[in-house]
């Protein structure tokens, strides 16, 4: 339909214009899509086998949708994108505040201007990314902040009752007729307040100061929320879950390479940070593999979960690290280092929520245990456990490594070093890059599986490593010990 020379009901109705409501329009334009082999959610990772088919159910259903998960897991940018299934434009009546159909009118002032100018009703287009409306629920949310109140000085200027609807200053969710209306964090609503969404939902009707007022919204509705038992805030009460047809729970990735994605997908870069940084893939996996750790850790309050956005503040704070050590070296390229890790603790320390032994650590340490932990895991993909090696065994892939250490050398990896400072570092250590040399990353990342095999080692406690200003040292633990008696 061409939209731009229709400006009247009367070419409206000429037109075989056909009124539906949001939600017959939502699940036409998904069937269609869905015949087309589109995808509707483009930008949400790792949910094509589990929440995405359940939200498409729930929309062919009709139903009003509760999407229950922990935070940063893409909750309301599934909400967002549901625009996309809205028809491009639809007509309303021209200056109505409730986006009234030309041709199904219910506000008052909408069947007015109907009943007097007939045919000639002006009537404009609305774009549907001016349909979606999203409100957070915090404890001071009114009921006429939602449903609406009546005006007293509107009513005393034009000498109206009180239940007159032209004294009505209408709320946030009559506004949304024939909208998406998105409600966050639910439980966060106070229970009175829930309650006053009741007839909005079962009847759609509205109460406004005890004036019941016959008002069929039309309203896709989307509420999200933390599950009910993981917060102390607040509680959704049960005859509105009841009356929210599909609830639908969320999860963080299960794949590293979901997860990898997410991470890539969001993170915000610069130009100059894309082109003269280069991240070896290795080492987003170790960035990612840390956010796993930390949503499995004993420190963390398991009930609270571990943000998406943990991963994407720490690539972010991992490239300017690289960065941060290019400016202090005047290097014009950067390469990403296990070391680097160490710069993405500010990222994690504000984003998990610690129990009661994980406060006693500190959060720094804490941290630290999350990359310590999943240098651990990621060294055992590559390379023997050093702490499993059979002793009949004829040789120690370990060993020259060990007997380098053994014999009183130290290795310090300064986290400043230039690029050919570190590089001639790690092959100072005897063994190191022909042990390397056997891993699968050596071939596109050497220098990295060099490095691996040192914290590997440090965290199967067969090198001592102690953090040093500016730096790591790595030691032998013997030798550490031998040295300390000999000073006494």
């Amino acid at each position: 339909m061409n939209h731009n020379n229709i400006s009247t009901l009367g070419e409206l109705r000429k037109s075989k214009y056909t009124p539906k409501s949001i939600k017959e329009e939502i699940r036409d334009n998904l069937r269609a899509k869905l015949v087309k082999g589109e995808k509707i959610f483009t930008e949400i990772v790792g949910y094509d086998e589990t929440v995405i088919p359940d939200i498409q159910r729930a929309l062919l259903s009709q139903h009003n949708i509760l999407l229950l998960g922990l935070r940063g897991q893409a909750k309301t940018r599934m909400a967002r994108l549901m625009v996309h299934l809205l028809d491009e434009f639809i007509p309303v009546i021209k200056d109505n505040e409730l986006n009234d159909d030309p041709m199904n009118p219910i506000t008052y002032m909408g069947q007015m201007t109907v009943a007097k100018f007939g045919d000639d009703t002006p009537i404009e287009w609305l774009h549907r990314d001016a349909r979606y409306i999203e409100k957070l629920a915090t404890p001071d949310v009114s009921v006429a902040d939602l449903i609406g109140d009546v005006d007293p000085i509107k009513a005393a200027s034009l000498k109206l009752p009180y239940n007159d609807p032209r004294v009505i200053h209408y709320g946030l969710i009559p506004r949304s007729h024939r909208c998406i209306f998105v409600m966050n964090e639910l439980p966060d609503l106070q229970a009175r307040i829930q309650v006053s969404l009741f007839n909005i939902l079962q009847e759609g009707d509205i109460q406004i100061r005890g004036f019941k007022m016959a008002l069929p919204l039309e309203i896709q509705f989307v509420f999200t929320a933390n599950p009910e038992d993981y917060t102390n805030r607040g509680s959704i009460i049960t005859p509105l879950k009841d009356r929210i047809e599909s609830q639908i729970l969320t999860h963080y990735p299960d794949a590293l390479d979901d997860a990898m994605s997410i991470t890539k997908q969001e993170a915000r870069l610069n130009d100059f940070q894309r082109k003269n940084i280069y991240v070896p893939d290795a080492l987003s996996q170790l960035l990612e593999l840390s956010s796993f750790e930390a949503r499995y850790s004993d420190f963390v309050d398991e009930k609270s979960g571990v943000s998406a956005r943990l991963s994407i503040s720490a690539m972010e704070n991992l490239y300017s690290t690289i960065e941060l050590r290019m400016l202090k070296n005047g290097e014009k390229k950067g390469f990403g280092r296990i070391s680097d890790l160490w710069g993405i603790i500010p990222a994690i320390t504000g984003k998990v929520e610690l129990v009661y032994e994980g406060e006693q650590e500190g959060a720094h340490t804490v941290a630290l245990s999350f990359i310590n932990g999943a240098i651990k895991t990621f060294f055992l993909t590559q390379f023997p456990d050093p702490n499993k090696l059979s002793k009949q065994a004829d040789k120690d892939p370990y060993g020259v490594i060990k007997a380098y250490f053994a014999g009183g050398n130290q290795m310090d990896l300064l986290n400043d070093f230039t690029q050919s400072e570190y590089e001639e570092s790690l092959r100072e250590v005897a063994g190191l890059e022909a042990l390397a040399s056997t891993s699968a990353v050596y071939q596109s990342d050497p220098q990295f599986a060099m490095e691996l095999i040192l914290f590997g080692l440090a965290e199967a406690q067969v090198l001592s490593k102690e953090f040093i200003f500016g730096g790591t040292n790595f030691s032998d633990p013997l030798a550490d010990v031998w040295s300390e008696l000999n000073d006494e």
